[in-house]
């Protein structure tokens, strides 16, 4: 049978790939952490880590067994975290992973209000796109994944269970007002990374032409401040605007589908306690604006 701790020792030599640094966070000596590598090995059958240099690797079947471990160990910590939320709302932990702007807009107000009603909650966040906050939330390093989808886009995560929270509409950006995104074929246009600027290619696609990508960045700040400058036109969803608008820049609604954002949590209801009040407090403060 697999011991938690000897599987904690190898998830922490994988993450740092140095037995001296997973020595250093779990507080163990170094031949205790040779030792727990040993025993891991005995009870699987398998060599599991090799000498390379003056270092360590892992093997193939030590980086299988890594990556299962950082699972197991994830839902073990939740289940304890959950376990002891069951006495109540006094205490217990919320992590969530979500992109920036629900981050920096929904988030912050639902935070306050979780703080009012629950102070002994802890509340954790991490800044991750939806592919990155979904891997946390499978993991058991994250309690709720905060993600989006555009228009119609099928969800396919299994085991993943979604509440709606908002349809986060698109806008076209330019340094003038009144513009319009169908007399911008030939100008030069802001987009993100390849997988973000999906939305900004879509949208002009539909238009008639394909978007001449001239500035590529996922910073909002930079692209209100190359779009002000007459630097180029952009689309934005409206939460970002909402998270930052530099003055000058001129923001007209566009009539193509939103994307729909959602809260995610793994695994079979009901939720924890604390998992349980922020998902409420978040679609109550998504319902009470207009988006």
């Amino acid at each position: 049978m697999l011991n938690p701790i000897h599987l904690r020792v190898l998830e922490a030599v994988a993450r740092h790939g140095s037995v001296t640094d997973a020595a250093k966070e779990l507080h163990y000596s170094q031949p205790s952490i040779s030792h727990h590598l040993r025993r891991l090995e005995a009870a699987t059958g398998a060599t599991l880590i090799q000498r390379a240099g003056r270092g360590i690797r892992l093997t193939p079947e030590g980086e299988l067994l890594a990556g299962r471990a950082t699972e197991i160990l994830g839902r073990m910590d939740a289940a304890a975290v959950e376990l002891a939320a069951r006495v109540g709302l006094r205490s217990g932990r919320v992590r969530i992973a979500g992109f920036a702007t629900i981050l920096s807009t929904l988030v912050p107000r639902a935070a306050a209000a979780l703080a009012g009603a629950h102070p002994g909650i802890e509340l954790h966040l991490a800044d991750a796109d939806p592919v990155a906050s979904l891997a946390l939330l499978r993991s058991g390093r994250a309690d709720i994944a905060l993600v989006f989808r555009d228009g119609d886009a099928p969800f396919e995560a299994d085991g993943v269970r979604l509440v709606h929270l908002l349809d986060d509409r698109l806008y076209f950006l330019s340094d003038r007002p009144g513009q319009r995104l169908e007399d911008h074929a030939d100008a030069a246009w802001i987009g993100g990374c390849e997988r973000c600027r999906a939305a900004t290619v879509a949208v002009c696609e539909a238009a008639g032409f394909t978007p001449r990508i001239v500035f590529s960045s996922d910073d909002m700040v930079v692209t209100h401040a190359l779009v002000a400058a007459g630097m180029g036109v952009a689309v934005h969803n409206g939460l970002a605007l909402r998270a930052h608008r530099e003055p000058g820049v001129h923001a007209v609604p566009l009539d193509f589908g939103p994307r729909r954002v959602y809260a995610a949590t793994y695994g079979d209801p009901p939720d924890p306690p604390a998992t349980a009040a922020m998902l409420e407090l978040l679609a109550d403060m998504a319902a009470r604006e207009e988006w």
